[in-house]
């Protein structure tokens, strides 16, 4: 079986150490505030172009990579030194270690962080070496574009592909239902983020837990 993890809300809670990191590249950048901004489920990738949008500024490959150069380093102090109260969130590592146990499962991210961001924020809250691979919010804007990239790269870690049929994506909003959707896959939504267990039934989970705690029994 392949699972493929989300972090922000799924893994981990950093406290708003991301969200800061984001509000404080755009100050540097923009001098000024960037618009509101909906973390919940978007790609790092798709948050920049939409800042760049909002200050009509065309967010070329170089701009991006400015911003997000600026966001890893902001964010690497933040999660150190920058009073963010983050956690590990419930359930979470006896999960990990029990998956990681299995000879035949096999562990990645699905995120919508970029993959420096990912490696930050797994190797600060020390599941780093749960996850040797992943899919990163660097590789498309479009959440639902990251299933295929996740696949290929499972099955280059692992060997030999995985189907539809014995993945599960494991994520906290409807957007990480969509990408699972979006392969074919499963997806089991833990309400441990901004979404309650009944929104994300609504959004076609197949199964929601209240936390990961409740996931060891069956997964």
């Amino acid at each position: 079986m392949l699972y493929l993890f989300d972090i922000d809300g799924t893994l981990v809670d950093t406290g708003g150490a991301g969200m800061a990191a984001l509000e404080q590249a755009t100050r540097e950048i923009f001098g000024q505030p960037g618009p509101p901004l909906d973390l919940a489920g978007a790609t790092d990738l798709g948050i920049v172009i939409g800042i760049h949008e909002h200050f009509s500024i065309e967010a070329t490959p170089e701009r991006i990579a400015a911003y997000l150069a600026i966001y890893q380093q902001r964010l690497d102090w933040n999660l150190a030194h920058g009073g963010h109260p983050g956690r590990v969130l419930d359930g979470v590592s006896s999960l990990l270690e029990e998956l990681a146990d299995r000879p035949h499962a096999t562990l990645g991210l699905l995120t919508g962080n970029t993959a420096g961001g990912a490696a930050s924020k797994v190797r600060h809250f020390g599941l780093s070496a749960y996850f040797p691979f992943g899919a990163y919010g660097c590789d498309d804007p479009d959440r639902k574009r990251l299933g295929p990239i996740a696949l290929a790269r499972a099955a280059a870690h692992a060997g030999r592909p995985f189907s539809a049929a014995e993945t599960w994506v494991i994520g906290d909003t409807p957007k990480d239902i969509a990408c699972a959707r979006a392969i074919g896959a499963r997806c089991l939504a833990v309400a441990t983020g901004r979404f309650d267990a009944g929104q994300l039934e609504a959004h076609g989970a197949d199964r929601v837990v209240e936390s990961l705690e409740q996931a060891a029994d069956w997964i």
